[in-house]
């Protein structure tokens, strides 16, 4: 493959949500969890980094060692706390925010704002819980959404209410989506974030969730946006 052409990186927590493309595009290992195509012009770099914000963190530094992506988008599944959102549904994350981040006071959550600590800093900004990226024009009936980054995913109706009163503008929930955002910021690389909706926020209950609706939904909108973008037409 032609090393001189730009990569576009998609990056995935887990091999359930690219699958789909690995196999359509026929796609072929770099590495354990890095695969590669040619679509049109571009390079296509999907890397599946597991679930988390370490897990993220680490396998993004890796790669960005090696790589200099023109364009990264994250894309999976995630829970909402909006009702009026269906299940299934795409949207693109324009802002995300390590929810977890700080320090108690008593009964009080600090967050690195209030400690007086930067997490980045860059030419542009500084950034301490809140990453926001370049906000670009919205695909049709796709809403642009803030997200919020979690170790612990919430399923209790007292913790969900406690922090969604600290962070009252969050709209989904991931585990990774901050952190590629952070690393993103951090190298100076565009980059987009979407997520189909598996469930709502609530005590956890499996048998709600539209988990392979979800899987489908946005491997089906990447691809037609990848083919598009980097064929055309």
């Amino acid at each position: 493959m032609e090393k001189n052409l730009p990569i576009v990186l998609l990056v995935v927590a887990t091999r359930l949500e690219g699958m789909a493309l690995i196999k359509a595009w026929e796609m072929k290992p770099l590495s354990e969890r890095l695969y590669e195509v040619r679509l049109g012009t571009k390079r296509i770099h999907l890397l599946c980094t597991g679930i988390g914000i370490v897990n993220t963190s680490f396998r993004l530094g890796i790669y960005l060692a090696n790589y200099t992506p023109e364009l990264a988008i994250n894309f999976g599944i995630a829970g909402t706390v909006v009702r009026s959102y269906t299940l299934g549904q795409v949207v693109e994350v324009v802002e995300d925010t390590f929810v977890e981040m700080g320090a108690e006071d008593g009964e009080a959550f600090l967050d690195m704002q209030d400690l007086g600590f930067a997490v980045l800093k860059t030419k542009e900004a500084s950034y301490y819980n809140t990453f926001g990226g370049i906000v670009y024009p919205s695909f049709p009936n796709i809403p642009q959404v803030r997200g919020g980054t979690v170790n612990l995913v919430r399923g209790n109706e007292v913790s969900i209410t406690y922090w969604l009163s600290k962070w009252n503008t969050i709209q989904i929930e991931t585990m990774e989506g901050a952190a590629f955002f952070h690393a993103m910021l951090a190298s100076g690389i565009p980059f987009r974030a979407f997520r189909a909706l598996s469930n709502y926020v609530e005590r956890r209950d499996k048998r709600k969730w539209k988990l392979k609706m979800a899987v489908d939904n946005i491997q089906v909108f990447m691809q037609n946006w990848m083919e598009t973008y980097c064929i055309g037409g």
